[in-house]
């Protein structure tokens, strides 16, 4: 019988190669290859859980409203025991309808204008990060003087947050990284909400042109959905795009080739981020709780079992993209499952592809010298499954002009 229909439990390592850190771990990519569904091992009386690894199975999944989003519907097989409902305003939580009327909401609020005006200004945030980090001079973190600055300070820009309020909010956003486990980022993010809720209330009086305005005094959100929805917004925006701007520079200083190809050809970048985005996914795994008796991939599920989607492991599915351990800068990377799929496809996706299109180009352009200032083997990649993948520091070097 073939290997995808067997039933005995599986117990996967979620540890990397440390000698390919942008790689799923080995057991994910042998368990992909071997039962794309597998039957996850858990304690006794537990209900079942599934780990799915297979592209065309993770795409069917985040696209089928019978697996649901709502957190209090899975079952975390770290955890031993189901989670807590999701904080207000949290859209990663919810199912429709109560996600739909979230979604419509901040949908309508990212527009054509706004994205243009945020456009201009991250270009204008680029150079003057570059700048001072040209100042500093050589050896820097990356992660401090350009990584994380960046898409901090452009959630201030989408945000609304006061010029003389930034130093205090980038100065929180700087802990985050500090933040080892989950429950200590969770903390820290709780603090960031606190100020965006205060923020918010404030802006209803006197609002400025920003999203956080448009939603406090478009009168569809109550004062705590609209100080949950800032925080989600902020979390959505912040770690995700910070460890793909920290881990893509670090996989294209490892690929001398590719890295080569982007500096000369800066039109290359809008492929090359899609390339990477598939690559690295850095937002690895997700999970759904089955609202209803379904059959996936020749596999029987029941209601109130609990699927873990393996997004990295799907985008490098070679079902779907020839050679996919490959980081190819001019392949075709359309489809891949870094932002998701279906009704909670990422929301703020063509910001965080604007951020990273300007930020790669730009950076490499500006020092085309830059190397990394460490062997890449001390380099200490995120090992918590819980956390988006990254690193919380890039020692880098160039040579002075």
């Amino acid at each position: 019988m073939n290997e995808y229909y067997r039933d005995e439990p599986v117990a996967p390592s979620l540890d990397r190669s440390p000698a390919r850190p942008f790689d799923p771990a080995p057991s994910l990519t042998a368990l992909r290859a071997e039962r794309p569904i597998a039957r996850l091992a858990a304690p006794e009386g537990a209900p079942g859980v599934w780990m799915v690894t297979g592209y065309d199975l993770v795409r069917r999944i985040l696209a089928d409203p019978r697996f649901s989003s709502r957190y209090e519907t899975q079952y975390h097989p770290l955890a031993g025991g189901h989670l807590p409902p999701a904080p207000v305003g949290d859209l990663t939580g919810m199912d429709a309808p109560r996600h739909t009327r979230f979604r419509k909401l901040l949908a309508g609020r990212f527009t054509v204008r706004r994205m243009n005006l945020l456009a201009e200004r991250l270009t204008e945030i680029t150079r003057e990060r570059l700048d001072a980090m040209e100042r500093q001079g050589p050896p820097a973190d990356l992660v401090e003087v350009f990584t994380q600055p960046v898409p901090a300070l452009m959630i201030c820009e989408l945000l609304g947050v006061p010029y003389e309020d930034r130093d205090r909010f980038q100065s929180s956003t700087r802990a985050l990284p500090e933040a080892r486990t989950a429950e200590a980022q969770y903390a820290r993010f709780v603090e960031l909400g606190a100020y965006l809720r205060e923020l918010a209330l404030a802006k209803r009086a006197r609002p400025t042109d920003d999203l956080l305005s448009d939603l406090a005094t478009g009168g569809e959100l109550t004062g705590e959905e609209l100080g949950g929805v800032a925080a989600f917004l902020l979390g959505a925006g912040l770690d995700t795009t910070a460890n793909m701007l920290a881990l893509g520079t670090f996989a294209l200083l490892r690929d001398p080739a590719q890295l080569a190809a982007l500096r000369e050809d800066p039109g290359l970048a809008a492929g090359a981020v899609e390339e990477l985005l598939r690559y690295l996914s850095v937002a690895a795994t997700g999970m759904r709780g089955v609202l209803e008796d379904v059959e996936l991939g020749g596999r029987q599920l029941k209601a109130g079992d609990t699927v873990v989607i393996a997004i990295n492991a799907a985008n490098r599915d070679p079902a779907r993209f020839p050679d996919p351990d490959v980081l190819d800068l001019r392949r075709s990377a359309a489809g891949h499952l870094a932002f998701g799929h279906g009704a909670h496809q990422c929301l703020g996706q063509q910001l965080a592809r604007i951020e990273m299109r300007v930020a790669f180009p730009a950076l490499l352009v500006r020092f085309p010298t830059l190397r990394l200032a460490v062997p890449a083997e001390e380099l200490s990649p995120r090992t918590d499954p819980s956390q988006v993948y990254g690193v919380d520091s890039l020692p880098v070097t160039w040579d002075r002009a």
